[in-house]
């Protein structure tokens, strides 16, 4: 099994709590992912996450096929930083961070996903042809509406 790391970072012009407040709450997840990933939340969610909270989606990543992703939010230093974990879904392994904190003018915000994609050698292809790829649409796709939300 091969392990990768993605790390994207974003300068956000605003405060902490505020940008907290919009990261830590599941129900933005959906403002900050491309509509052609079909993300759509099909567990109740609180307002505010918690350490050990799951949330149930459904999400296209590949080819328009639905699949269900399930993620345990696992630590949660409140306005800092929070984790979460894959528990069903696509990857044998997904381990999420998304930091803040301070700097000149707003807050670094950092994203950090450790993976592991599932069956070996074609897991290694796909990552080489498609998973990075994807991730690096994503994560463009959030910094375009981060910089929409916070100027």
């Amino acid at each position: 099994m091969a392990f990768y790391q993605f790390k994207r970072t974003q300068r956000i012009p605003t405060d902490r709590k505020i940008l907290w407040d919009f990261i830590s709450s599941p129900r933005n997840l959906s403002k900050i992912t491309p509509s052609d990933m079909g993300f759509l939340i099909r567990s109740e969610v609180p307002e505010v996450m918690y350490p050990g909270m799951m949330v149930e989606y459904t999400v296209k990543p590949l080819l328009g096929i639905s699949t269900t992703w399930v993620t345990e939010i696992t630590h949660v230093q409140e306005g800092h930083y929070f984790v979460d974990e894959q528990r069903i879904g696509p990857y044998a392994i997904w381990h999420h961070e998304h930091h803040i904190e301070e700097v000149d003018g707003g807050m670094l915000m950092t994203d950090i996903i450790s993976y592991a994609p599932p069956f070996g050698f074609l897991g290694r292809l796909a990552n080489a042809l498609i998973i990075r790829r994807k991730l690096t649409q994503i994560f463009d796709y959030r910094e375009k509406v981060l910089k929409e939300v916070f100027g």
